[in-house]
C-alpha cells in the first residue's frame, strides 16, 4: 500500500475548485475528500522513480472553507496520525470580502527541530505558528513565494554529507545538486518541516523561480552561460533543475483548465513513465526560451496577479539584452492591459526588484553599457567580470527592459478604469523596503510601490546591510550620476525614492486588499523560548482607501 511521502500540497483555488499536490512512495490513486461533499481524485505518474499526483479537487463552494483529508488507495494518509496541527482546509474565495496575499522569498531549509539556525527564525515557520494556535484567527488567503524556494548551489551541512554518501565532493559540481535526485532531496529537506507542510497544506501556493533554484545568477549573460555549457555539469545540472520545478512547483500554478490543455502534463500522466516525456520537455526549454512560458496570471476577483519569469526568459545576447524576450513580453502587455471587466489591484511579481537603490541601479545600468562596447573592447571585458562578480543582474542591467516595464506600468495605471494600486513584487536582495516611483511626464493615476521582502529564512553579511543603506543616499546616487555619465546613458522617464526601510531579517510582507483599498503589513520572526516563532509587526500602512 502507498503512503505519503511529501506534501500534501494546497496549491490552485478558485471559487469552486482547487488542485492538491503530493509525491507517494509507489503508484497509487490518490483522493482528496472534503468534509462538505467536495472533491476529487487523480492517479499517480513516475518521474525518475519518483511518484507524484495532482489532485484537482470539483464542487467547492464559494466563500465557504472546509477541511480536508487525503486517501491513497482508499486509505487515509492525511493528517498525519496524531498530528498537533489543526485540520489542513480549502477555501474557495467568494467574489467580494477581502483578499490577504503573503508574499516573500528566499528560503533555506530550517535546521532539525533543536539545530542551530545561523539564519535565525523561519518567518514561514513562525506564520505557521500562529495559525495553528488560532485556527479561526487571521490567515492569509494566498502565498506567493517569489524565487528560492531550494538552494541548489547553496546546501546545508546535511546535505552535502547525503550527497558525499552518492558521489565525490571533490568533482564538479561539488556541494551542489548535480541531477533530479539530488533536486528531491532539497524539496524533501524544505518541505518535511512539519510546520510548513501543515502550512503548505492549508495555505494555497504560488511560486516562480529565482536563480538559486538552479544556480546563482543563472543567465547573467551570453558569455556566462557559454561558460557553463562548456562544463561536463552544467547540462544534467539545467535540465534536471527544470523537470524537478515543473512538477515540484509549476504544476501547482496552473488552473484545472490549463492543466487539461498542457501537452507534456497529458503526456507525463498517461505514461508509464513520464521522465522522457519530461526531460524532452526540459531539453526544449534549454534550447529555445521562447518555446516555454513560465510565466502565469492568476484573477482572485477584482485583484489581477501577474507572474513574470524573469529568469529563462531573457534575452543575453549583448546587442539585443532584453529581460523577456519579445514573446513574453508581448504576453506581459496583454496581460495587464486587457481589462476586461477591470480590476482594483494589480500585483505583478518578479523575483527580481524592478526598483533598486539608486547607486546599484546606476552601477548595473553603466556596466551593460560597456559589456555592450560603448566605451570599447577593454572596457567591455572588465565589465563582464564586474558583472559576474558584483551580480549586476537586476532590471536595471536590461536598461530597455527597466524603461518598457516603467512605459507599461504607467500605462497599466492610467485611463478610464484605472486600478487603485499598481503593487510590484519583488525578493532577491535579502533586505525589504518600499520604493515609490514618479514619472517625468504626466504620471498614472494609480498609486504605484514597489515592495521588496526577502528573505523568508536566510542571512546576509553586515558589510552588505552597509552597502544597502548607504546605496539610498545621496553621496551614493552622486556616484550613480557619474557612472552613468561614463556609460552614456539615456534619460529615465522614471526617478523613484524609498519611502521605507531598510529592513534586515527573516519576514514577510501581506497585502490586505477590499474593494478600492490596500493596506500592506511587514512582519518579522522573532525566536522565543517554547512554542515556536512569532512574528512581529514592523510596518502597518495604507496604501490606498
Amino acid at each position: 500500500m502507498a503512503d505519503l511521502r511529501l506534501g500534501p500540497l494546497l496549491r490552485y483555488t478558485d471559487g469552486s475548485s482547487a488542485t492538491v499536490w503530493m509525491e507517494t512512495d509507489g503508484p497509487c490513486a490518490a483522493e482528496v475528500r472534503c468534509a462538505d461533499g467536495a472533491g476529487g481524485s487523480a492517479h499517480s505518474f513516475l518521474i525518475a522513480g519518483h511518484h507524484y499526483a495532482l489532485v484537482p479537487v470539483t464542487g467547492l463552494t464559494a466563500g465557504t472553507t472546509t477541511s480536508y483529508e487525503v486517501l491513497l488507495d482508499g486509505a487515509r494518509v492525511w493528517p498525519l496520525p496524531d498530528s498537533p496541527f489543526p485540520p489542513s482546509v480549502i477555501h474557495a474565495p467568494g467574489p467580494d470580502g477581502a483578499l490577504q496575499v503573503a508574499f516573500g522569498s528566499c528560503r533555506w531549509a530550517a535546521p532539525p527541530a533543536g539545530g542551530d539556525d545561523p539564519a535565525g527564525p523561519d518567518a514561514l515557520d513562525a506564520l505557521a505558528t500562529r495559525m495553528a494556535a488560532d485556527p479561526d484567527g487571521e490567515r492569509p488567503h494566498v502565498l506567493l513565494l517569489l524565487g528560492d524556494q531550494v538552494y541548489a548551489d547553496e546546501t546545508s551541512d546535511a546535505t552535502q554529507r547525503w550527497l558525499a554518501e552518492r558521489r565525490d565532493p571533490k568533482e564538479p559540481p561539488g556541494s551542489g545538486v548535480a541531477d533530479y535526485e539530488e533536486y528531491t532531496h532539497l524539496y524533501y529537506e524544505s518541505w518535511l518541516d512539519p510546520r510548513i507542510r501543515w502550512l503548505l497544506s492549508t495555505v494555497p501556493s504560488f511560486m516562480i523561480f529565482d536563480d538559486h533554484d538552479v544556480i546563482d545568477d543563472w543567465n547573467t549573460s551570453a558569455a556566462w552561460l557559454a561558460d557553463m555549457r562548456a562544463t561536463g555539469w552544467w547540462q544534467e545540472r539545467l535540465l534536471s533543475g527544470l523537470m524537478s520545478y515543473w512538477v515540484h512547483q509549476h504544476l501547482g500554478n496552473l488552473s484545472p483548465a490549463e492543466l487539461a490543455a498542457d501537452p507534456v502534463y497529458e503526456a507525463v500522466r498517461t505514461a508509464p513513465d513520464g521522465t522522457g516525456a519530461l526531460r524532452d520537455f526540459a531539453t526544449r526549454a534549454d534550447a529555445d526560451a521562447a518555446a516555454v512560458r513560465w510565466s502565469y496570471r492568476r484573477d482572485f476577483g477584482r485583484v489581477r496577479l501577474v507572474m513574470v519569469d524573469s529568469r529563462a526568459a531573457r534575452v543575453l545576447e549583448e546587442k539585443d539584452r532584453a529581460m523577456l524576450d519579445p514573446g513574453e513580453e508581448a504576453w506581459l502587455r496583454e496581460q495587464i492591459t486587457d481589462r476586461g471587466e477591470g480590476y482594483d489591484h494589480l500585483l505583478l511579481g518578479t523575483s527580481l526588484p524592478w526598483l533598486l537603490p539608486h547607486l546599484v541601479h546606476d552601477a548595473e545600468g553603466w556596466n551593460a553599457a560597456l559589456c555592450r562596447g560603448e566605451r570599447g573592447e577593454r572596457w567591455a571585458r572588465l565589465g563582464e567580470k564586474l558583472r559576474r562578480a558584483a551580480d549586476l543582474e537586476h532590471w536595471s542591467a536590461f536598461p530597455e527592459s527597466f524603461v518598457s516595464l516603467a512605459d507599461l506600468i504607467a500605462e497599466a495605471g492610467s485611463g478610464p478604469g484605472a486600478p487603485a494600486t499598481v503593487c510590484v513584487l519583488s525578493g532577491d536582495v535579502h533586505h525589504a523596503y518600499i520604493a515609490e516611483p514618479s514619472w517625468s511626464g504626466r504620471g498614472p493615476q494609480a498609486r504605484v510601490v514597489q515592495l521588496v521582502c526577502s528573505p523568508v529564512h536566510n542571512s546576509v553579511p553586515r558589510s552588505m546591510r552597509v552597502a544597502f543603506r548607504i546605496g539610498w543616499s545621496r553621496a551614493a546616487r552622486g556616484v550613480g550620476r557619474l557612472l552613468a555619465r561614463h556609460g552614456r546613458l539615456a534619460r529615465l522617464p522614471v526617478d523613484w525614492r524609498k519611502t521605507d526601510g531598510p529592513w534586515f531579517g527573516n519576514q514577510l510582507m501581506t497585502l490586505t486588499l477590499r474593494g478600492r483599498s490596500a493596506r500592506l503589513r511587514l512582519e518579522h520572526a522573532k525566536a522565543r523560548q517554547g512554542g515556536g516563532p512569532r512574528l512581529t509587526t514592523l510596518l502597518d500602512s495604507e496604501l490606498s482607501r
